[in-house]
C-alpha cells in the first residue's frame, strides 16, 4: 500500500495533488487545516487491514491531544479470553486511568469539506453538460420542426407559461404551416381558459369576495351591486362589510349602500358571518367585502376557517389583478385554495403590461373566470369574462410593448424539454 501525505493552500489543489501522483483509485485517509492551508493524507492498493492501520497512524500523528473515549467494543471471544487471563493473573496495584486516543472517523469534517467540493464540481459539470445537450436539442428541433420553434417563441412573448406552451405545440403536426399554429395556439388558449359567463347578475347569488389587500375587491363589488340595480332594481340586493382591517372600509360600503339605496349589513366581527348569512336567505343577490390579506396576515387562517364553515351558504370568488407577476398570481391562488373558490375576478387589465401570465395561472389552476375590469369607473369598466377576447388582448399587448424572447432564453426554455421527449 502507497500513502501519501500532501500539504497545499486549499482541498481542490491537494486533491488534484493527489489525483495525479496516486491516480483515480485514491482514498482519502483523513485531512486537517494547518498554517499553510490543508493536508491530505490518502493512500492506494490498500486492504481493509493496512487501511485500518493507516488510519490508525495519521491519527496518532495528528492527533493534538489525547481525547476521553470509551474503549472500542471487542467480540464475546475476545472478551471471554480477557476475563479468564484477568482472573488467572494476580491483581495489579491500580494505576491511574488514562485516556486510550481512539482513531478519528474516515470521514470527519474537513472530508466533509472535501466532499463539499467535489459535489460542486460535479454540479458544475453536470450543468455544463446539460446546456450542450439543450443547445443540441434546440438546434435539432428549429431543423426539424421551425414552425414549432416560432410558436413557442411567440408563446413565450406573450407571457404564457413554459410547459403550456410546450403542451399546445406538441399537439401539431411537424409539416403545420405558421398560420394555421398560431390559429390552432390562440384556439387552445381560449379552449383552456374557463369562463362562467354573466351568472351572478342574471340569477343572483352569495358572492364573498377574498383576495389578496390592494387588488380592488370593493370597487370590483360596487360594480357588480349598480349593474344590478340597473337591471333588477334595488329591493332583492344586499350588501355585507366586513372588512374590519382597511380603516374607511365599512364606511365605503356604507356610503355605497346609501347611495344605491340598499342595506349595508355590518358584522359585529368576522366570526358571526354565518350567522349573519342566515338572516339574509331572503335576498336574491348578497355581495360581501372581506378584509385583504398578506402573506404575514396572522388572521388568514382564521378568516379562512370561517369561510369553510359558510360553504353551503355562500360562494367565495378569488379577486386577483391583472398587473401583479405571476408568480404572486400563483401565490395568492394557492393561499386560497382551502376554500376552493368558485371562480375569479380579475381586475386592473388597464394596468398590466402582459396578460399571457395570468391566463397561464388561471388555465393551470382551472379556475373559471367570471368578469374582467379595466378602470375605476363604476359600472362602466366591467364586463362578463370572454376567453377568446382576453387571448386576443394578451397577443396585443405582446405586440403592443415589443416583447421579445431571445435565442438563449428559449433555448434554455424548451433545449431540455426537446431532449427529454426525444
Amino acid at each position: 500500500m502507497k500513502i501519501v501525505r500532501h500539504t497545499a493552500q486549499d482541498m481542490r489543489q491537494a486533491l488534484r495533488s493527489i489525483r495525479e501522483q496516486l491516480g483515480e483509485e485514491a482514498v482519502i485517509l483523513s485531512s486537517r487545516r494547518t498554517a499553510e492551508g490543508v493536508e491530505v493524507t490518502a493512500a492506494v492498493d490498500f486492504d481493509a487491514g493496512s487501511l485500518e492501520a493507516a488510519a490508525a497512524a495519521t491519527a496518532a500523528a495528528t492527533a493534538p491531544a489525547p481525547v476521553l473515549a470509551p474503549a472500542p467494543a471487542r467480540t464475546m471471544a475476545t472478551s471471554a479470553r480477557s476475563a479468564a487471563t484477568a482472573a488467572a493473573a494476580p491483581t495489579p496495584s491500580p494505576e491511574p486511568a488514562t485516556a486510550t486516543p481512539m482513531p478519528p472517523p474516515l470521514f470527519d469534517s474537513q472530508s466533509d469539506v472535501q466532499s463539499d467540493a467535489m459535489g460542486k464540481e460535479l454540479q458544475t459539470l453536470r450543468r455544463m453538460l446539460e446546456t450542450q445537450l439543450a443547445q443540441l436539442a434546440w438546434s435539432e428541433r428549429a431543423r426539424r420542426a421551425p414552425v414549432h420553434v416560432e410558436l413557442l417563441r411567440e408563446l413565450t412573448e406573450i407571457g404564457i407559461a413554459q410547459e403550456l406552451a410546450e403542451h399546445l405545440v406538441s399537439q401539431l403536426d411537424e409539416r403545420i404551416d405558421l398560420t394555421q399554429g398560431r390559429r390552432f395556439a390562440i384556439a387552445g388558449l381560449s379552449q383552456y381558459l374557463l369562463v362562467t359567463g354573466d351568472r351572478w347578475l342574471e340569477a343572483g347569488g352569495r358572492v364573498a369576495f377574498v383576495g389578496a389587500t390592494g387588488v380592488g375587491k370593493t370597487t370590483m363589488l360596487a360594480k357588480l351591486a349598480v349593474r344590478w340595480i340597473l337591471r333588477h332594481g334595488p329591493k332583492d340586493l344586499a350588501l355585507v362589510a366586513s372588512d374590519t382591517v382597511r380603516i374607511g372600509a365599512q364606511d365605503q360600503m356604507q356610503a355605497l349602500g346609501q347611495l344605491l339605496g340598499v342595506p349595508v349589513h355590518v358584522p359585529e366581527r368576522f366570526e358571526a358571518l354565518p350567522d349573519l348569512l342566515t338572516r339574509l336567505e331572503g335576498h336574491r343577490l348578497v355581495l360581501i367585502d372581506t378584509p385583504g390579506s398578506s402573506l404575514r396576515d396572522a388572521q388568514h387562517a382564521a378568516r379562512l376557517a370561517v369561510l369553510s364553515n359558510c360553504a353551503s351558504k355562500l360562494e367565495t370568488a378569488l379577486v386577483l389583478a391583472a398587473s401583479t407577476q405571476a408568480g404572486a398570481l400563483e401565490e395568492a391562488v394557492q393561499r386560497f385554495r382551502p376554500l376552493n373558490p368558485a371562480s375569479c375576478l380579475l381586475t386592473k387589465l388597464d394596468e398590466a403590461a402582459s396578460l399571457g401570465g395570468a391566463l397561464s395561472v388561471l388555465i393551470r389552476a382551472r379556475l373559471p373566470l367570471s368578469y374582467t375590469s379595466d378602470g375605476q369607473r363604476v359600472p362602466e369598466d366591467l364586463r362578463p369574462a370572454r376567453s377568446l377576447e382576453l387571448v386576443s388582448q394578451a397577443v396585443r399587448l405582446a405586440k403592443a410593448s415589443g416583447a421579445a424572447a431571445d435565442e438563449d432564453l428559449l433555448r434554455r426554455r424548451f433545449g431540455r424539454l426537446s431532449h427529454a421527449t426525444t
